[in-house]
């Protein structure tokens, strides 16, 4: 059997956290809409609010929050090699616990 490789731990890891988000009024799970950019998403209605495109979570937070995670070392700017876009941080913990207090705070971004 072949270990997992780490986008796929990763997606598995978003399916699992997004799941205490199952039944909150406009959530699409991963595992109940398309994929976007080759990737699982989670999304509020028809906006993306967390994704894994590589090896770590990516969600959509106000900039100054997202500035303030990577100064605080938590998270890297998105994407990596290339101008970042100011609201969208890559998380660098594999918590889980860290993952789904980010994407209920991303909800809460989206939906205000």
């Amino acid at each position: 059997m072949t270990a997992a490789t780490p986008h796929e731990a990763a997606e598995s890891r978003l399916h699992a956290v997004a799941a205490a988000f199952a039944g909150r009024p406009g959530v699409v799970l991963p595992a109940d809409g398309p994929r976007h950019f080759g990737t699982a998403t989670l999304r509020l209605g028809r906006t993306i609010v967390a994704m894994t495109p590589g090896e770590h979570l990516v969600v959509t937070l106000p900039a100054a929050r997202v500035a303030a995670l990577v100064a605080a070392g938590e998270g890297a700017p998105f994407p990596e090699g290339r101008p970042p876009m100011r609201a969208w941080v890559a998380i660098t913990s594999d918590d889980p616990g860290v993952w789904r207090d980010r994407i209920a705070e991303a909800l809460t971004h989206v939906g205000g």
